[in-house]
């Protein structure tokens, strides 16, 4: 099974999981972030980002994410360029997906999250300098 394959399967799990948290997001951000390439659109690296960082150093739940990517969706701009290291992170969805269902491939899920941000870390004040500029923390 290649990573995109089981990103796939993984978002199947995480869209029929029901609850306000919405796991749904965090999958989307890991995987956007650890597959960007310098050829694709600076929105995506950027909302990838803000999500990692917004849900490994803030807390926050999917959901809140997903209203902080509407928030800065509203207003057109150039998107900010990130660096994108060579390393993505140790953890990958095919990883994530080997978890049993239910507890232990949310806490994977997590640990996927904070592997991907952990590589992103260099990128971490350009993330913050945004979300103030949108009022978001």
């Amino acid at each position: 099974m290649t990573d995109t394959e089981a990103y796939h399967e993984l978002c199947g799990y995480t869209l029929t999981h029901g609850g306000a948290a919405f796991i749904h997001q965090h999958v989307v951000d890991a995987f956007a972030a650890q597959s960007a390439t310098e050829h694709g659109k600076p929105i995506g690296v950027t909302f990838a980002l803000v999500g990692l960082y917004l849900h490994f150093e803030k807390g926050f739940t999917g959901r809140q994410v997903q209203l902080a990517h509407m928030k800065m969706g509203r207003r057109k701009r150039t998107w900010p360029t990130f660096v994108l290291p060579r390393e993505r992170g140790t953890i990958t969805a095919r990883d994530v997906m080997k978890a049993p269902e239910g507890p232990e491939r949310e806490r994977a899920i997590d640990e996927w999250c904070a592997s991907v941000w952990k590589a992103f870390v260099q990128n971490r004040q350009t993330v913050v300098d945004l979300l103030k500029e949108y009022e978001i923390v």
